[in-house]
């Protein structure tokens, strides 16, 4: 495998990034419907209090349901596009991150759009006529989110977009490729070609477990482009679930962290890292062998506001170092920020700058 220092060979060490689009992802641009609501609420539509899932028939009323009798706020989220405009506000330099994704032709859409832009990055969405922009539910119950996406147009993503020249031209500059297990639901093909260009190209392709939904029912997808994936990242929920499916035969999240590692790999200049999450316990790294945990930024009960995104600010922060060149324990350090602040608020929002030691 690769070079097993805690220094990391894979992209040039800088103070900052110095490329344009140094990190790309795609994925499910949604607006985020947020409530807090009750428990009677989850069982009315038959939800987990701390999941996440694809809207089903019986859960489309549910977003009218949400709009007449709750307050709402209106966010712009998604996983992959909410980790994109977290690494974005760390990093700061104007579009140093790039995102694609498939919004409708409508008043949502613009929001998503000049969210993204007046965060800094690019942004080139695939405009449907067609399809109405997504939105996912988010049920707030005290310390727990249950999401619940209903992609519309984001589920009619093409390939045929990313490899446009105009866009495949921010890919070519990239880095980092990030993308969301969610979108193995809606373009497989175009994560294997972003992972094809990372492979020739010695880039750095990552991937999110995102669901353990996805794990049992889009096996097959998950699995293809797993020979790609450089960064694995996901929380003990979904990597239990992924073990289970993938018969590793233990629930010991440091083993299943190494077998994961172990996973068949396409680029071979490069060892696959492996991150688990665990809520308030340390976070689980996993490389050539060997696992290191690592403490995370301790948070009062009562300073936890929203836990919506939590994961996905987390990978935002750590591929903002990564990209940087940056060891794991600095990458970690700025995932943890990331994660922290944004469950002392409300969404998935960013204001000010970010603190660049990175303590809460």
């Amino acid at each position: 495998m690769g070079n097993p220092s805690n220094e990391e060979p894979e992209v040039k060490k800088s103070k900052s990034t110095d490329v344009e689009s140094a990190i790309v992802g795609i994925g499910n641009p949604l607006l985020d419907i947020s409530v807090t609501a009750t428990k009677e609420f989850l069982k009315k539509y038959e939800l987990d209090a701390n999941n996440s899932i694809l809207a089903e028939d019986k859960h489309l009323p549910m977003f009218k349901d949400m709009v007449d009798n709750f307050k709402v706020d209106y966010i712009p989220g998604g996983a992959t596009q909410n980790t994109i405009r977290l690494a974005q506000w760390i990093l700061g330099v104007p579009k140093s991150c790039a995102f694609f994704g498939c919004v409708g032709d409508d008043e949502y859409g613009k929001i998503l759009k000049d969210q993204m832009v007046k965060m800094g990055a690019h942004v080139n969405y695939l405009i449907s006529s067609e399809h109405p922009t997504g939105t996912c539910g988010c049920v707030l119950t005290g310390n727990d989110r249950s999401l619940v996406a209903n992609l519309a147009a984001a589920n009619h993503y093409k390939k045929e977009h990313l490899l446009k020249p105009e866009n495949w031209a921010h890919v070519e500059k990239a880095k980092i490729i990030y993308i969301a297990g969610f979108h193995l639901t809606v373009a497989p093909d175009a994560m294997i070609a972003l992972g094809k260009h990372t492979t020739e190209n010695n880039k750095i392709f990552s991937m999110n477990l995102s669901a353990p939904f996805l794990s049992q029912f889009f096996k097959e997808q998950q699995m293809s482009v797993m020979p790609y994936v450089d960064y694995l990242f996901g929380n003990e929920t979904e990597f239990a679930t992924f073990a289970k499916e993938q018969n590793m035969g233990t629930e010991d999240l440091k083993e299943i962290a190494l077998k994961a590692v172990a996973f068949p790999k396409e680029n071979k200049k490069r060892e696959r890292i492996v991150v688990i999450t665990q809520g308030a316990l340390p976070t689980i790294v996993a490389r050539g062998g060997k696992v290191t945990e690592y403490p995370i930024i301790p948070i009062k009960t009562e300073a936890i506001v929203d836990t919506n995104g939590a994961g996905d600010c987390f990978v935002g922060g750590f591929l903002s170092q990564l990209v940087q060149g940056k060891p794991v324990e600095e990458c970690i350090k700025a995932a943890n920020y990331g994660a922290s602040y944004i469950i002392q608020r409300s969404g998935i929002t960013m204001e000010g700058k970010p603190d660049p030691d990175f303590k809460h």
